[in-house]
């Protein structure tokens, strides 16, 4: 069974969460603090982390961070109901493969768990994501395009991730800027648009195509 572990400072959050995972076929581990979930996690090796921030006896950015420096292949899905956007930021530029906020609908919570687990196994291993002929390192943080590598920066290099993890789906506007920027809306704003052209220029401009009125796409093939 896929092993998944739930850091949560409530034992009532742990339980709802555990049953709702439990009836789609997963083994649920979980703890009430920090330093014990970060026990469980070096133990046990889970195939992705549910982890609060806001944890007694070790804050969740810091298991976050020890968890990835241990391992960068550590798959975890940051849950907490902070309204600080940098730390949000911060957690997704560290390597957080997801952030959901509280209060959470489950049924979004169990459909992002099974998205995350649900790609490329081969890829989770080598800590490589690839589609078609463009390879992202995520521990080395470098494209490879045909094996050349191209140079990055975060914001680039964070949206290219959140792409190339669900090719052919429809991104939105405001899902990339809370992935990327760690904004829940800010309708004002052009940076995604801005980001999009800047990583055009870098890759073969027609792999990420514009739905109008929505977001991107990036065209596996």
């Amino acid at each position: 069974m896929t092993k998944i572990l739930v850091i949560d400072d409530e034992p009532d959050l742990i339980r709802f969460v555990r049953r709702a995972l439990e009836a789609e076929g997963y083994q649920v581990l979980g703890s009430a603090d920090g330093l014990g979930g970060l026990r469980l996690a070096l133990e046990h090796r889970p195939a992705l982390i549910v982890l609060d921030l806001l944890m007694p006896r070790m804050h969740g950015e810091a298991v976050l961070s020890a968890l990835l420096a241990q391992d960068p292949a550590f798959r975890i899905l940051v849950l907490s109901a902070t309204a600080d956007i940098q730390l949000r930021i911060s957690c997704l530029e560290q390597g957080a493969v997801d952030f959901l906020a509280k209060p959470f609908a489950i049924r979004e919570l169990v459909a992002r768990v099974r998205g995350r687990l649900g790609e490329d196994a081969s890829n989770r291993r080598k800590n490589r994501l690839r589609v078609g002929d463009m390879v992202l390192d995520l521990e080395a943080r470098q494209l490879l395009i045909d094996g050349r590598p191209t140079v990055l920066p975060k914001r680039e290099f964070l949206l290219l991730r959140h792409l190339m993890r669900n090719p052919d789906v429809v991104c939105s506007r405001q899902e990339l800027l809370s992935e990327v920027w760690g904004y829940d809306f800010d309708p004002s704003t052009n940076v995604v648009d801005v980001c999009v052209g800047r990583l055009r220029s870098k890759i073969r401009p027609d792999l990420i195509v514009t739905v109008r009125n929505v977001g991107y796409q990036l065209q596996s093939a």
